[in-house]
């Protein structure tokens, strides 16, 4: 079969990845029973508006017994009738997350054993639930943030800190709501499907120790603030672990995966009479590192296919921040790959957060095209120049290349597609 329009192709695949982690699609099957006495619906990231939405639709108990509060990014809000929805800054947390996570920890607190706490959380929780732990300030945690998203840590290093610095994340929501029965459902946004690195895993054990988020701002060089290294070094207040007894009755249930999001973009490329190649849901490294290395497989695999195909990927890459561009680690990600593949022909990709938002820009991600690197030269630019300033959002803004959704209402993280067209 003839691919006649590969950049229409290449969405397809996007919305039917998003279409498998809409929380619309993905909620009601997980529902608990209602419990006896009240259901306390709490929550945290960019899909818990979405979700709690889901949950008021498919909910089989009294809605007078319902009630709760979830908190999101801005701009990624949706109606609810009993669920109270905040929005609040990501990814560096402000004032409107603190308050909200402070007033969901006030909500589970009382709670008896006929009650139930049913937590959404979903990828950027982390940022949003930004309640400091006693002794620290909202600047003190704004402060490691953005120090870390430009250290180039992955994400559950960086979890692992933030878990460290606050007072609600690494199990210590569930631990406030015993005896409550508690019930979690999660969207995956990272590498591995860990709980415990979603959103810095509020409802679940914490494997993490102080001295492993000690040794991580020491690894990549973060000088903290005096209150922080303080508190570090004190570890007086140690996360819950496994076994911790007020974590005993907690359930999770992973309701949609980065993977689940691959393997529907894999049948909507079959259907296309397009090969899927499935690469790995959960690849991580430096966003050029893995932009070079996938150029090689697609070169690779254009010499040996002789019809179409797509490697397919997730995972979350990272970004060493040196430069002053607008950037976004899928922007990042595409502007190597253009440089790598050197205008191969009959190649093709997108990148995307599946989020919509790539980094803190506006755009969900991009496309690139064998005549990438062409155009940008006719326009002047000079695309190793602008990647050495991590400017790949000034890029594929100038070509026109940018992928704009706005907020999808879900999180699987990062999703990337390689078209490989064999030449006539």
């Amino acid at each position: 079969m003839t691919v006649t329009d590969p950049t229409a192709l290449l969405r397809q695949l996007f919305s039917a990845a998003l279409a498998a982690a809409d929380p619309a699609r993905v909620v009601a099957a997980h529902l608990p029973d209602p419990p006896s006495g009240r259901t306390v619906v709490v929550g945290a990231g960019k899909a818990s508006a979405a979700m709690a939405r889901a949950v008021e639709d498919g909910w089989r108990g009294d809605a007078a017994r319902l009630s709760g509060l979830v908190v999101t990014r801005y701009g990624h809000g949706v109606p609810c009738a009993r669920i109270e929805v905040v929005e609040a800054a990501h990814p560096v947390p402000d004032a409107a997350g603190a308050q909200a996570a402070e007033r969901i920890l006030r909500m589970v607190g009382g709670l008896g054993a006929d009650d139930l706490v049913l937590c959404l959380i979903s990828g950027g929780g982390s940022a949003l639930l930004a309640m400091p732990a006693a002794g620290l300030t909202l600047a003190d945690k704004q402060a490691v943030n953005r120090a870390l998203l430009k250290s180039g840590a992955t994400i559950s290093e960086m979890n692992c800190v933030r878990k460290h610095l606050s007072a609600i994340k690494g199990g210590r929501l569930a631990a406030a709501a015993a005896p409550a029965r508690v019930v979690s459902l999660l969207i995956s946004d990272v590498p591995g499907d860990d709980p415990g690195t979603i959103a810095s895993g509020p409802t679940v054990p914490d494997a993490t120790t102080f001295a492993d988020a000690h040794a991580i701002l020491a690894q990549y060089g973060i000088a903290a603030q005096a209150a922080v290294r303080a508190h570090l070094e004190a570890a007086a207040d140690e996360t819950p672990k496994p076994g911790d007894s007020r974590l005993a009755g907690a359930e999770t249930h992973i309701i949609a995966r980065p993977q689940e999001s691959l393997e529907a973009a894999a049948a909507a490329a079959r259907a296309a009479g397009v090969t899927p190649v499935i690469l790995g849901d959960a690849i991580e490294g430096e966003a050029r590192d893995v932009a070079t290395a996938m150029a090689r497989a697609a070169v690779q695999a254009a010499r040996e296919m002789q019809t179409p195909c797509v490697l397919l990927s997730g995972g979350e890459t990272t970004v060493t921040v040196r430069g002053h561009g607008r950037g976004g680690r899928n922007a990042e990600f595409l502007l190597a790959l253009a440089i790598a593949l050197d205008g191969a022909p009959g190649i093709h990709a997108i990148a995307c957060d599946t989020d919509g938002i790539d980094g803190s820009e506006d755009n969900a991600g991009a496309l690139i095209a064998p005549d990438t690197l062409a155009r940008a030269a006719a326009l002047g630019l000079d695309a190793q120049a602008r990647l050495d300033d991590n400017d790949g959002y000034g890029v594929f803004s100038a070509l026109g290349d940018l992928v704009m959704t706005g907020p999808t209402l879900t999180n699987v993280n990062d999703f990337r597609a390689i078209l490989i067209l064999p030449s006539p």
